[in-house]
């Protein structure tokens, strides 16, 4: 059965309908900040003639606060629509399964405040640190792993003075080539980092 893949926590708004590791249809644009004028246009694109996916699966981030908030927003929407169950996944980890690489590697994204979202991953894409949020000096002190993919790649690279950095964002259609585990995380956002906004004393 088919599964419907959403993605718009980066700069990305990307979508792709895959069945038995086979991608059916996909659309991929770079929009910034426009995820919610996209993203249900590009579902009706994908999803035309097909009929219902039977789950649905979506990026929770961390990134683009509201990138991630419309990506499951829709998800969940498409799951009540549907009647269909949702699962998640990292946008760390799609980017490292993305990198094709036999080696262990750092995945580093823009962040808040100057701050990059980074986090380690084996050879076999399994996470082998937790997700850290970090000026780029210190994610470069705490991140020594050769490769850095990512779209904060370079920044990190450029803070250590070392390194290959491959700037990537996720691709819905590339959803195939996560651990079957890292595709099955609940529906809900991975901020990365504690809210700005504090309750009143």
């Amino acid at each position: 059965m088919a599964v419907l893949v959403i993605d718009t926590a980066t700069a990305a708004c990307s979508v792709a309908l895959i069945e038995d590791g086979a991608v059916l249809a996909a659309a991929h644009e770079i929009v910034g900040r426009g995820h919610a004028e996209r993203l249900v246009p590009m579902v009706a694109e994908v999803t035309a003639g097909h009929a219902a996916p039977a789950r649905i699966l979506v990026d929770c981030g961390p990134g683009s606060f509201t990138g991630v908030r419309v990506g499951l927003a829709a998800a969940r929407a498409f799951g009540l629509g549907w009647e269909r169950p949702v699962a998640g996944f990292s946008s760390l980890a799609l980017i490292a399964a993305m990198t094709g690489a036999a080696e262990e590697i750092a995945v580093a994204i823009p962040g808040g405040h100057g701050e990059l979202f980074v986090q380690a991953f084996s050879a076999s894409r399994e996470p082998v640190s937790p997700l850290r949020s970090l000026k780029p000096e210190d994610a470069g002190a705490a991140f020594p792993q050769r490769l850095v993919a990512g779209p904060g790649a370079t920044a990190l690279v450029a803070a250590r003075g070392y390194g290959e950095a491959r700037e990537l964002l996720p691709e819905a259609a590339r959803a195939t080539l996560l651990p079957d585990a890292l595709a099955d995380l609940p529906p809900s956002p991975i901020y990365g980092r504690a809210p700005d906004a504090k309750l009143p004393a």
